[in-house]
């Protein structure tokens, strides 16, 4: 006997769940609710489509209505919202517009997604706010800059769309200022690897107001963004990317479970608590394969995998979701921010002990021209080295790296693993010691004990008198720039000057990226000083050192080999 199934939403879930089942069950009846007018479209090209990067609009249609009934004998219902599910009948209801009716299912399939967070702030309402989620938004903001109306943009959110309007407006030559209640821009990251991101905002004209939210929305021809400091930003219009929320009132209204953080609750086939309805993407709670808590994680990646799965589930195969890490990755004008697994903001959170380390390597061989410096950054267990979560800044290279990464926390591995990771080397990508096998020698080297590691932040929380920085870099490099109060002792001719050093304090080493001090602590540990390794040495010094508004001496390349 055929199966009734009815999916409610489109997009990556709904239209990727319709086409699998089909795919599994040439006998089943599927039919779409989709309360927008596109059944499939490019959420994550949005951005680039206003700038005119992405030219044709057609382009952002990932399948049509009419493609996608012929091809998969669906039948596709767009302008059609369920208002409510009716589970004693197993029906639900569906307005068109045109009337309200209702339809039975077997099987029901929730994929609503998230809706844009607005919040009540006082003249949120008024003309010239938008949010940017699907089509009906996209075409708005491609008129304003059709009929060139974007002079001044001010953004609320420094996540990852608001990032990506910000450059893609700015491209189109817009003033843009990007207002983010937080600390930091892009949450998934630590605040120190979002300091370069800053700075290339800042380089390319766009303005960053951090730890200041919105209190009002004022003014008359144009808007008057009143913050909680009481200043003000004015603009011809504004952008609300302060995040998304489940789209959970169906569920809600029909009794269906909910989890902590308002996503609907599934098990690990990714059925509700009823056994005739199913749930994936942005709508549900997803268990975080790091510390086994729920999470809410709203990407296209997870989604699509989540869609062949709820197919395969009802098509008579038991298949589970398996969780997720949150793997994601944002290119910001000419740098790429890229992370996977947990940040310490969530370890700690969660009460997990963790060890980190950074490194910073060049993209490719550094005697092959181009290569530029990529900063490495991982946490990983004090007791095993497993992997936790890694983080990527740079130019070149950072998708490959973290993809790696991504899958080696996705299989449970260890930093030790990393050291025997295999990886394609010839000049002109990579190095014979791959900046992931760096980042696994690094860390493999704490936990082995070979090499005592400090932390920039670290410094403040001890005593001025207990320990002395040693800068072990050229002669050249220390007059270029150093750190105040840093005894300089070029690395080859530190055994010649060993009496030089106190016994009785820490030495804290640090070169230009790491490499020159770990050689320097291995020589100081063996003749019996106290000696720990600054982690990611005198280049991420200068990356913490940044301070939004305010320039540093920073060399664009950082550094091109570690000599």
């Amino acid at each position: 006997m055929s199966k009734k199934v009815l999916i409610v939403g489109g997009v990556a879930g709904g239209a990727g769940t319709a086409a699998r089942l089909r795919r599994m069950d040439e006998t089943a009846e599927i039919i779409v609710f989709e309360r927008g007018g596109y059944i499939s479209f490019a959420n994550c090209g949005l951005p680039y489509y206003i700038s005119g990067v992405i030219r044709k609009r057609d382009r952002l249609l990932v399948q049509t209505k009419e493609a996608m009934e012929a091809r998969f004998n669906i039948d596709i219902r767009l302008h059609s919202e369920v208002t409510a599910i009716l589970r004693d009948t197993r029906e639900v209801e569906v307005n068109s517009g045109d009337q309200i009716y209702r339809e039975s299912y077997d099987y029901l399939v929730l994929a609503p997604g998230a809706a844009p967070i607005v919040p009540p702030i006082p003249g949120i309402e008024r003309a010239g706010i938008y949010t940017l989620r699907n089509m009906v938004d996209v075409d708005r903001l491609k008129a304003l800059v059709t009929q060139r109306r974007t002079g001044r943009v001010v953004i609320i959110g420094g996540g990852a769309i608001g990032i990506e309007m910000a450059e893609n407006l700015k491209l189109v030559g817009s003033d843009v200022t990007i207002v983010e209640a937080a600390a930091q821009i892009l949450g998934p990251l630590d605040e120190d690897m979002t300091k370069l991101v800053g700075k290339t905002l800042l380089d390319n004209g766009i303005k960053i107001i951090l730890n200041d939210g919105v209190k009002s929305f004022t003014g008359q021809e144009n808007i008057e963004v009143v913050l909680n400091s009481g200043k003000s930003v004015e603009a011809d219009f504004v952008i609300l990317a302060i995040g998304v929320k489940p789209e959970n009132k169906l569920a809600r209204e029909a009794g269906l479970a909910l989890g902590e953080r308002g996503g609907i609750k599934v098990d690990d086939y990714l059925c509700t608590s009823d056994p005739y309805i199913y749930a994936l993407g942005d709508v549900i709670e997803v268990r975080d394969i790091v510390t086994d808590q729920q999470a809410l994680i709203s990407l296209a990646g997870p989604a699509n995998k989540q869609a062949r799965i709820v197919a395969d589930n009802i098509a008579g195969r038991k298949v589970k979701f398996k969780g997720s890490q949150g793997t994601s990755i944002i290119k910001v004008f000419d740098l790429t921010a890229a992370s996977t697994g947990n940040n310490e903001k969530t370890l700690k959170l969660n009460g997990i002990p963790y060890v980190k380390s950074y490194t910073i390597s060049p993209s490719h061989a550094a005697y092959y021209p181009g290569a530029i410096p990529i900063i490495v950054k991982i946490m990983f267990s004090p007791e095993g080295g497993t992997l936790y979560g890694a983080q990527i800044v740079g130019k070149v290279g950072v998708d490959k790296r973290i993809d790696v990464l991504a899958t080696a926390i996705r299989m449970g591995l260890t930093v030790f693993d990393l050291e025997e990771l295999e990886l394609a080397y010839a000049p002109p990508y990579s190095s014979a010691k791959d900046p992931v096998n760096i980042a696994g020698f690094t860390a493999a080297n704490i936990l082995k004990g070979d090499v005592r590691v400090m932390h920039w932040d670290e410094l403040d929380s001890l005593a001025k008198d207990s320990y002395i920085l040693l800068d072990v870099r050229m002669d050249k490099e220390y007059q270029q720039g150093h750190v105040d109060g840093a005894l300089h002792i070029p690395l080859d001719s530190l055994r010649e000057r060993l009496n030089e050093l106190p016994r009785d304090k820490q030495i804290i080493v640090h070169c230009k990226t790491g490499l020159r001090s770990y050689i320097a602590n291995r020589i100081l540990m063996q003749n019996g000083f106290n000696a720990a390794n600054l982690s990611g040495g005198y280049d991420l010094y200068q990356v913490l050192q940044y301070q939004y508004g305010k320039a540093i001496n920073m060399n664009e390349q950082m550094t091109r080999q570690e000599k």
